[in-house]
């Protein structure tokens, strides 16, 4: 019976879901396209510091673009250290996606008190943010385990990441000045 290659068990040859030898590449790119995208934040809030400042919500929105990326930055980093083990990988990615998870609950409810009542009808308190890191969280329960999908669970953590910074992002560059 062939299995999947993300379902196979820890130790058996190819299974690429507990050894980030195969996934060099993902995480140099994911490293540069956080590098780049924070740039974009920054250069947002620059363009438009005066209209972010007005609303009480937007600066905290800031800090979670930034935080996103932040993710995606620190996830692939640690994936790219070599001769680390996949208990250490496990924990980083686990810890990583605790505080994030933490984080994200704390600063989406803070940004929906903070909204009027008109705008919290368009967002719900459920986000992006708060998916990627529950992917990430099950990434580094699922390496400790050596079960269950491994690195597989980082792909859409850091795309929904990626995604969430980037709506945020186009908030504080084209949505602030309509």
């Amino acid at each position: 019976m062939r299995h999947l290659p993300c379902l196979k068990p820890a130790g058996e040859p190819g299974t690429d879901a507990y050894d980030t030898t195969n996934w060099v590449g993902l995480f140099g790119a994911e490293v540069a396209a956080s590098a780049a995208l924070t740039g974009l934040v920054f250069v947002a809030v620059s363009i438009n510091l005066k209209s972010i400042l007005a609303y009480p919500w937007l600066p905290r929105r800031v800090l979670k673009a930034l935080c996103m990326l932040c993710l995606v930055l620190f996830v692939s980093t640690f994936g790219l250290v070599p001769g680390q083990s996949v208990q250490v990988q496990g924990l980083e990615a686990l810890g990583l996606g605790v505080i994030g998870v933490i984080w994200v609950v704390v600063t989406d409810v803070g940004i929906w008190r903070m909204m009027p009542v008109e705008f919290r009808r368009r967002r719900g308190l459920l986000s992006l943010g708060l998916a990627a890191t529950l992917c990430t969280t099950i990434a580094g329960v699922s390496l400790l385990a050596q079960t269950g999908g491994g690195l597989y669970w980082l792909v859409p953590a850091m795309v929904l990441a990626l995604v969430a910074a980037l709506t945020d992002a186009w908030v504080l560059l084209i949505e602030i000045v309509r």
